[in-house]
């Protein structure tokens, strides 16, 4: 009775204390100048720049956008700017602020000044950068330091996209799969040795150290350790109660490990392959990764939906086929390899064939769905159903199908239009989103001169998030990079219905796009009129033909349930007074500013005509214009002005004939 006092009591501090942080770090955010000299724990060397972890009394990341010649454990001074990293500013989307604090990280500095103190004199981090500079010599190092050092930053992007897609990227994770191999061989070279029990634990910290404590090894060795302890001590807590003194301990350590994905997956994935013991012992060990397989897929649905928006229905599947591959054959080949270098070109020549298998699985599209990301209450109750259904009756299995589906299909359950502005930077992109998922795009921003893809980081993944998969139409105001530079990718990576010009010549980048609509035949009209969506009507105010390509820029006017929107795209004041003389335009709820608040657009004449009550401005932060311009903030003035720099994405819902404002502030 004690122990369950005890294990409950941990418990129950431990959600009352993850609360209690979480809450709180909502209101902290710091930007100071800070001059520290602390020890490099973790450094990872891309093309075009070096990610630096420091430790003094807690850790730093900071970011060097040149090459240099730091190693594990040397001491550095450091002295810059340091400030709180930067939240997501699209709704739902991946957040680089909760990925660092799940590391204890709470302040990022870029571009500090940086000077060496000493070079490494401990001999484990000298270990280690033997380990990896012995590596770096491999054909095959992308795998090597995956299984060894579990570090997966030479692991071509696209590719950890396609295991992820797949659902099985957690083969790539130093976890339990991998750590049964470790324990095989330990226990098999010291089985006759009384410090067998030693050693492995050892070996289990020195394994923690030099894969830098990821989440999901941590977990596993904590539980292994624990479970020995329980054992030796004749404890007798079960399976499951060591687990919970493991999540317990954890979260205490470090509250928000809640936002580790790796974290979630490891304790929720345990948690029911535990459960689930009464289904998979004594069964033939096909039977048995068969069941196990499925529960793995059944319990990761919750966190794949809530977190990636797609789920494949084949990941069981494949599963089957790559657990015993990765651990039969991948990752002791892969150990073996780093021992005995002349390995190197055949381990090369498998995990490349291996990459190759998983890029074809991965375009097979027809058995991944886009889920729409569930609330906390149904990821509850995903949870609850799946429980009853192992322990009490399986065909509670047929709720947890008809959640699911509703998930899959949850855009027909949009009963209320919401317009979005996307934070894109120095650009322009606009998703109107009637009922029954219907979707309207009015540009899709585009970044000069860089390699970041806004449609694939950004507007796909948001869409995917509330379970919507195609753009009926997509709008182009005008042919401008920051407007349409990102339609060729959209229209290779998403489904499109239709695309709309303005009026006035083509240039280079439209004719491009066309070339590609006219491959994947998909329809384009230009200079029209109007549009009808749902019994909703855009009335294209632009019809003119001018010289200037701003000037030329597709302007809109609708009303969404009594609500007034107007789209300005770049046009300038030259275009205002055109439509001022041939439109009798009404007051507007919400206006686009044009041209990003420049001082070209937003004349003070039609800006008193339209009289808006909001003001969007979609600018990039410290971008090199100047936008918004003082004048034109001057005369918008009397209305309220949201700004993506400044407050991220904007949405505007209307529910019971009212308008809801939200933000994604940094």
């Amino acid at each position: 009775m004690i122990k369950k006092i005890v294990l409950y009591v941990l418990f129950s501090i431990s959600i009352l204390y993850l609360g209690l942080s979480v809450s709180n770090n909502k209101k902290i955010y710091i930007e100071k100048n800070i001059n520290i000299k602390g020890k490099i724990v973790n450094i990872k060397k891309s093309n075009d720049k070096t990610t630096i972890d420091i430790k003094k009394d807690s850790k730093y990341r900071i970011t060097i956008y040149e090459n240099v010649n730091y190693d594990l454990g040397d001491i550095i001074s450091v002295k810059g700017v340091f400030k709180t990293p930067p939240n997501n500013t699209v709704f739902n989307l991946y957040n680089y602020r909760k990925y660092l604090l799940s590391k204890k990280i709470y302040l990022i500095s870029s571009n500090p000044n940086i000077k060496l103190i000493s070079k490494n004199n401990n001999m484990f981090y000298k270990i280690k950068n033997n380990m990896l500079k012995h590596i770096n010599n491999y054909k095959s190092k992308s795998y090597l330091k995956t299984f060894i050092m579990g570090d997966t930053s030479d692991v071509e992007s696209g590719v950890l996209e396609n295991y992820r897609s797949l659902g099985i990227s957690h083969l790539l994770a130093i976890s339990g799969m991998h750590m049964s191999v470790f324990l095989f061989i330990l226990n098999f070279i010291f089985k006759k040795s009384k410090f067998k029990n030693i050693i492995i634990f050892i070996f289990l910290l020195f394994l923690l150290f030099i894969t830098n404590y990821p989440e999901s090894l941590i977990r596993c060795n904590l539980f292994i350790i624990l479970k020995y302890i329980n054992s030796k001590l004749k404890i007798n807590y079960s399976n499951i109660e060591i687990l919970i003194f493991v999540f317990s301990l954890l979260i205490m350590y470090n509250p928000f490990l809640i936002y580790s994905i790796s974290f979630i997956f490891s304790i929720v994935i345990t948690f029911f392959i535990l459960i689930s013991n009464n289904l998979y012992k004594d069964k033939s060990y096909l039977l048995k990764l068969i069941i196990i397989s499925l529960i793995c897929f059944l319990s990761s649905i919750p966190i794949i939906s809530y977190s990636f928006f797609k789920v494949s229905f084949i990941s069981p599947i494949i599963n089957i086929i790559f657990i015993p591959i990765i651990s039969i054959i991948i990752f002791p080949l892969g150990l073996l390899s780093f021992i005995l270098p002349f390995l190197d070109n055949l381990y090369y020549v498998i995990t490349s064939g291996m990459e190759s298998v998983i890029n074809i699985l991965s375009n097979i599209k027809c058995f991944t769905f886009v889920i729409s990301k569930p609330s906390i209450v149904i990821i509850f109750t995903y949870y609850i159903l799946l429980f009853i259904s192992i322990k009490v009756n399986k065909k509670y299995i047929i709720l947890f199908i008809i959640i699911l589906l509703f998930n899959i299909n949850s855009k027909y359950f949009i009963s209320n239009p919401r317009l979005l502005f996307l934070d894109v930077g120095q650009g322009d992109s606009t998703l109107i989103i009637y009922p029954k998922g219907r979707v309207v795009m009015i540009d899709t921003g585009g970044i000069y001169n860089s390699n970041y893809s806004i449609v694939l980081n950004k507007t796909i993944i948001y869409l995917n998030s509330i379970g919507i998969n195609s753009i009926e139409k997509m709008i182009i105001t005008h042919g401008d990079f920051d407007h349409c530079g990102e339609s060729i990718t959209l229209v290779n990576n998403f489904k499109i219905e239709k695309v709309i010009f303005n009026c006035g010549s083509l240039n280079d980048l439209e004719k491009e796009l066309i070339k590609v609509l006219d491959k994947k035949k998909i329809k384009y009209y230009s200079c029209i009129k109007e549009l009808n969506i749902d019994n909703n009507k855009l009335y294209f105010l632009q019809t003119k033909e001018y010289d200037d390509e701003n000037d030329n820029s597709n302007v809109i006017y609708t009303e969404l349930d009594g609500y007034k929107f107007m789209f300005m795209g770049d046009a300038s004041i030259t275009t205002e007074k055109e439509i001022l003389n041939k439109y009798n335009l009404p007051d507007i709820d919400v206006l686009k500013v044009g041209h990003h608040g420049s001082k070209t657009s937003s004349g003070k004449e039609f800006i008193d005509k339209v009289n808006p009550n909001y003001s969007i401005i979609s600018v990039g932060e410290n971008n090199r214009y100047g936008h918004p311009n003082k004048e034109a903030l001057n005369n918008l003035k009397d209305s309220k002005i949201y700004r993506t720099d400044e407050d991220g994405s904007i949405i505007f819902k209307i529910k019971n004939n009212k308008l809801n404002i939200e933000i994604c502030e940094p």
